[in-house]
């Protein structure tokens, strides 16, 4: 599929297809980019389908933003297209936390280095929660370290929203931890080390993390009935 845009070549490479959107490898003005495109849903009427699409365009691109003006690193924004729905934004080099930390135990990352990941989520995220900044969408594929500075970079803010209720940023950590446990249990206590950085990070750590054990107490109601 070829989508063009003022300053995009028209090779796209298809790499991501969620439910929401698709993600293509591109170029953008001879730089190596990413673009995300956020597509019709058929079963809405056509004018409402493509207010609520662009609302959600521009709700994500300015989540981006504010999130990068908190000091969490983001990848630029180069470009917002509101007719074919995109978003074109820096291609990050480096693996995603997910692929280092499936490592951890098999190939042997040095515990230092999943340490210093967790600080570095921990502190991000204290950051976007101190800021109003919810995700929407913690998960260790929508980080990333880039390669040349070994920082942690976040991506996907389509399920990104303003908030500053403990609940919701209690949410936020409970995703990330339901996460954690699924995919990588052979990291041992790295939910305690993302934690424990998130205390130093967030001024309003306190009320957050007393919700976060009540969401955990619902989340475990939930695990029994069902």
């Amino acid at each position: 599929m070829e989508i063009k845009l003022d300053g995009v070549e028209d090779s796209l490479i298809l790499i991501k297809q969620g439910a929401e959107a698709r993600v293509f490898e591109s170029t953008f003005v001879g730089r190596r980019s990413i673009v995300k495109e956020r597509f019709s849903k058929k079963y809405r009427h056509p004018s409402l389908d493509a207010k609520l699409t662009l609302k959600r365009l521009n709700a994500e691109a300015r989540c981006m933003t504010k999130a990068r003006k908190l000091g969490v690193s983001t990848p630029v924004l180069y470009a917002v297209d509101p007719l074919l729905h995109t978003l074109t934004f820096e291609f990050v080099e480096g693996p995603a936390v997910k692929d280092i930390f499936l490592e951890f135990g098999l190939q042997g990352i040095v515990e230092e280095r999943l340490d210093d990941i967790a600080t570095q989520i921990g502190d991000a995220i204290g950051k976007l929660h101190d800021g109003g900044l919810i995700h929407g969408d913690l998960t260790t594929s929508n980080m990333l370290i880039r390669k040349d500075t070994n920082k942690l970079v976040l991506i996907d803010f389509g399920l990104s929203f303003t908030s500053t209720l403990p609940e919701d940023k209690a949410v936020d950590l409970y995703v990330l931890e339901r996460a954690l446990l699924s995919m990588h249990s052979s990291c041992g206590n790295v939910m305690d080390k993302i934690l424990a950085a998130y205390r130093k990070s967030s001024k309003q750590w306190s009320s957050t993390l007393n919700k976060l054990a009540q969401v955990r107490q619902r989340g475990r109601k939930r695990t029994m009935v069902g």
